[in-house]
């Protein structure tokens, strides 16, 4: 029973986490238009002229940067306390620092630019 308690904390971590990266890799984000203009003739030379295609790519693209940018304090963590596996404290700190990266984007999305 107390694995299944641990493996519910982690899955509420893990669900913040994917939920901040698409946050970060929505069109309200600061870095989603300059993103979108350098992908652009990448993706253009890998035939992908839609601009719908494109948009995705660079949404895609924010999202997952996010969300790894936000692990290496996480991973930092996880190698300066000797932890061998991911536990909910280190996925704490990896939602936090997803939400500091994120702040710029919550701050658009809700209206404070």
């Amino acid at each position: 029973m107390e694995d299944r308690e641990k493996l519910l904390k982690q899955d509420g971590y893990l669900i913040g986490i994917a939920t901040l990266g698409l946050v970060n890799g929505m069109h309200v984000s600061p870095w989603f238009e300059p993103a979108f203009v350098l992908l652009r003739p990448l993706l253009a030379s890998f035939y992908i002229t839609s601009p719908v295609l494109q948009f995705y790519f660079a949404s895609l693209v924010l999202a997952v940067t996010a969300v790894l940018v936000a692990g290496v304090p996480a991973a930092i963590f996880e190698r300066v306390t000797g932890r061998t596996e991911s536990d909910g404290r280190s996925l704490a700190v990896w939602l936090i620092a997803l939400f500091v990266v994120s702040l710029p984007a919550l701050a658009r999305l809700i209206g404070f630019r």
